[in-house]
């Protein structure tokens, strides 16, 4: 969920490290002032004890030696000569590499791309994905993407991209490599958990335009709503699609709110898709360790939906912002959640610009869902587990009815329209969307039963 975020950093030139001077004598130096000037900074704040300042406040300066050293032996002896700007990038890259999967070094070009995808436009061939264990892991493909339509899977591990393999490449060169321009193709190596060997993809690159919210009608009065990620504008378009969906057809009797799929996006627009449906009460609160990263989102007053049943469809690749809505109407109890666990991603990124255009993707909170659960590597439970299957209707042969019988008495009312009692099934493909459909249809007869 990256939340973009400013802030001011101080500029270090290095450019006094030239190749005539000793490197690791310059960073050793420079690197014992900085660790100086922090102790000498927390004794200042504690006057009482300026002979000893907070331990945990200084630099160790025995692995900053350590660094010092491996970066001149790398610089002097490395096979191929290797610039001391991209030696220090690959460091901070290194460094977030190391904090959790999330957490990134972005430059210039993959900061743009970030935040062209905020927007829904961007080029390639439209999946999320994180790292696992040295590979590239689908968290989930885009909706009406190559990707979603060539296949590929919540899950899959890509091991190969064109003749380049994955492993030991950072998530960014990956990113880079996915990304191109219309009409290029694409090959991918993926690893699938059921799948005998590898599986080759060959993509064709395209304008990857995401439609955020889009609704249908699954049969008079039950709507449905698939939101395939969480833009800035998901809000607003969710609301425009509920009242559409009201106005064309009144009473609504049920809704399908479908996140299967969804990776997640802007934390701001997972509240407003929650909070659409919630009257009271908090939808998501956040912890971490500045006081920044501790916030509480809560509802405002009002239901569109007025009560009527809610079904919320999550799978494995349900992450992030679209968890936050579904753990927020499971622990208020305003609808049902079936499907399969969630990815389980609890974490909050925050994305810091940097003065030069490129920016950091820092892990800075995890969230809570309103019982103050954390589902962070955990998942979304759902209530009414449902897998992925595949269904048919199996056609009947003659049946023996009460009305095939000779002589049979009459009925003394009209027969009932069979068409509207049972109207053509649109998802039959879809057992999820099916079984879904089916319990809005009995939560509604309960509910008429009760008036």
């Amino acid at each position: 969920m990256p939340i973009l975020a400013s802030t001011r950093t101080a500029h270090l030139d290095l450019n006094p490290f030239s190749r005539n001077g000793n490197m690791m004598t310059l960073i050793t130096r420079f690197l014992c002032c900085a660790s100086l000037a922090i102790a000498v900074n927390a004794s200042a704040a504690e006057p009482e004890k300026p002979e000893d300042p907070d331990p945990s406040a200084r630099l160790p300066l025995a692995e900053l030696q350590l660094f010092a050293q491996v970066f001149e032996q790398i610089r002097s002896s490395y096979v191929e000569e290797i610039d001391d700007k991209t030696l220090l990038e690959n460091a901070i890259i290194g460094l977030l590499a190391e904090l959790d999967p999330h957490s990134s070094f972005l430059k210039a070009e993959s900061f743009d791309e970030m935040q062209q995808q905020t927007t829904g436009e961007f080029g390639g061939i439209g999946i999320e994905v994180s790292m696992e264990g040295g590979y590239v892991k689908v968290i989930s493909p885009i909706d009406d993407t190559p990707a979603s339509r060539a296949g590929i899977m919540p899950g899959d591990l890509i091991i190969k991209l064109n003749e380049h393999a994955v492993q030991g490449m950072s998530l960014e060169d990956a990113i880079g490599i996915m990304r191109g321009k219309k009409g290029t193709s694409l090959a991918l190596t993926i690893a699938r958990e059921d799948s005998e060997g590898p599986i080759n993809i060959t993509l064709i690159r395209d304008q990857i335009v995401v439609k955020s919210v889009r609704h249908r009608l699954l049969e008079p009065g039950f709507a449905y709503i698939r939101i395939a990620q969480f833009q800035a504008q998901t809000g607003s378009e969710l609301n425009k699609s509920l009242k559409q969906l009201i106005s064309e057809n009144e009473p609504l009797k049920g809704l399908v709110l479908d996140l299967r799929n969804n990776p997640g996006g802007l934390l701001s627009a997972s509240v407003e898709v929650a909070d659409a449906f919630i009257d009271k009460g908090l939808i998501v609160y956040t912890e971490g360790r500045s006081p920044t990263s501790r916030q509480q989102f809560s509802a405002t007053p009002g239901d569109m939906l007025n009560g009527t049943p809610l079904v919320v469809l999550i799978n494995g690749g349900t992450a992030s912002a679209s968890e936050i809505v579904a753990g927020a109407i499971q622990d208020h109890r305003r609808g049902i959640v079936m499907g399969t666990d969630s990815f389980g991603k609890g974490s909050v990124q925050t994305v810091l610009p940097l003065e030069d255009g490129r920016a950091i993707k820092l892990t800075t909170a995890r969230y809570f869902t309103p019982n103050g659960r954390s589902i962070q590597a955990l998942s979304i439970i759902p209530d009414i587990l449902v897998e992925r299957a595949e269904i048919r209707t199996i056609e009947s042969n003659f049946e023996m009815r009460e009305a095939n019988l000779d002589k049979h008495l009459s009925s003394q009312t009209q027969p009932a329209d069979k068409q509207s009692l049972h109207q053509s099934e649109p998802v039959t493909t879809d057992n999820q969307l099916y079984e879904a459909l089916n319990l809005l249809k009995g939560l509604h007869i309960l509910s008429e039963k009760k008036e």
